[in-house]
């Protein structure tokens, strides 16, 4: 495989993707975190400790929702790194990418996993997200061709 892209990821490309990896990322957190909170409100209203149920539960619906804030307040410091005109270069041992500022190569053999989505591949070092491919950068034929080599190799890894 060789695959060589130019393209310009949007803003909007990274915060939704940077999101769909961190959600992947901290999916105890997201899961267990609120479960925790109306648990412990529902104990404080079984004692009597109205007002701190209360705070309870507002903080498990107000968690996620300040994650994913967080989260776009993150992916917004990396936009002028990762919103500019990248060369993109796929091959059998990994890809590169190119900018006018710097050059990144990553081989296959570094990411844990790769999970696919509607719009991304998003690439784990650990449960850490380390990078991301939008879909729509590759014409169909190149999609399928990179969509079926990454299968191959989280087959591959997981086998």
């Amino acid at each position: 495989m060789n695959i060589t892209i130019k393209y310009e990821v949007s803003p909007d490309e990274v915060a939704r993707a940077l999101q769909l990896g961190i959600k992947r990322q901290l999916r105890a957190v997201y899961l267990v975190l609120p479960s925790v909170l109306v648990a412990a409100g529902i104990a404080c209203f079984l004692i009597d400790a109205v007002i701190l149920g209360i705070g309870m539960l507002v903080a498990a619906v107000a968690a996620p929702m300040a994650a994913t804030r967080a989260v776009r307040r993150l992916a917004t410091r990396q936009l002028t790194y990762l919103c500019v005109p990248t060369t993109v270069r796929v091959t059998d041992e990994g890809y590169e990418s190119r900018t006018d500022q710097s050059t990144t190569m990553m081989k296959w053999s570094m990411f844990s996993r790769v999970e696919t989505t509607p719009e991304f591949w998003l690439f784990f070092i650990n449960r850490q997200i380390a990078a991301f491919l939008p879909k729509n950068a590759f014409d169909g034929e190149q999609q399928a061709e990179l969509g079926g080599f990454l299968a191959a190799w989280e087959n591959a890894k997981t086998a």
